[in-house]
């Protein structure tokens, strides 16, 4: 586990090695290991959520996304998304109305999120 400190806030990291969050089993590991941390916000870096997370139609972005929202987890999704969301306009409007909200952002790093966590 990776706890940091953004923006005097608790952050679980998840490192960019490890299982696909994909499956449901490790995504539930990480709920799991999200409660013991005392973290609210889980920043997950693109890789781990394997390649059809940023398929819309395949359906993981929302199983993925909706089991940690539905624990009340704000969910920070690291790794630059530029490529697959120039190739898709469905996958375009759902990252800029996520980073519009305070559940789901898209960010490049987790400098970005600390700006936007300070914001």
């Amino acid at each position: 586990m990776a706890l940091r400190e953004l923006a005097g806030q608790p952050v679980h990291v998840c490192p960019e090695a490890g299982p696909s969050l994909a499956e449901d089993r490790n995504l539930s590991d990480l709920i799991g290991e999200l409660f013991g941390s005392g973290a609210r916000i889980v920043a997950i870096p693109l890789g781990r959520l394997g390649p059809d997370f940023l398929r819309l139609g395949s359906g993981v972005a929302g199983q993925v996304l909706q089991k940690l929202v539905n624990y009340r987890f704000q969910v920070a999704i690291l790794g630059d998304v530029s490529a697959a969301e120039a190739a898709s306009a469905p996958l375009r409007d759902f990252i800029r109305e996520s980073n519009r909200g305070a559940t789901v952002w898209f960010v490049a790093d987790l400098a970005a999120l600390e700006a936007k966590l300070g914001a």
